[in-house]
């Protein structure tokens, strides 16, 4: 896990002005990813979204808060929001996911299948007895 001095400062800025723990933060494209401990979420995003609104005008960066949890699928299911699986399930080392829409199937899959390298190496980080995702 990389973490550099830019990354470091936009933690600390999230902490003080959301009162959340942050586990980890890294840059999806543009966007900026928190991935806050359990039971944080709601606390992150403040009320009507007011704490994601304020970090974005003080920084110019679009943030995504997804809430850590030990439970693989559920976790899963937090990083593919907001895209909607009908079923998210185990089978030994891998996660299938199942989408109905194909609109939903290429989102999340992506151009050139980058949407799903991220989601398996961000999977992976965490969960290291997972070696594949598959979408259905």
């Amino acid at each position: 896990m990389k973490i550099n001095l830019e990354l470091i400062q936009y933690i600390n800025y999230f902490e003080r002005t959301t009162k959340s723990k942050v586990k980890d933060c890294f840059f999806e494209g543009e966007k900026l990813i928190f991935l806050v401990q359990p039971g944080q979420a709601r606390i992150a995003i403040g009320k009507q979204g007011i704490n994601v609104k304020k970090f974005t005008e003080k920084t110019g960066k679009k943030i995504k808060i997804i809430e850590f949890n030990e439970d693989p699928l559920i976790f899963v299911k937090s990083l593919i929001s907001p895209v909607r699986a009908d079923n998210i399930e185990q089978e030994e080392e891998t996660i299938i996911i199942t989408v109905q829409s194909t609109k939903d199937k290429g989102l999340l899959i992506g151009r050139n299948a980058k949407n799903l390298e991220n989601l398996k190496k961000h999977v992976q980080k965490y969960f290291v007895h997972i070696k594949d995702i598959k979408i259905q």
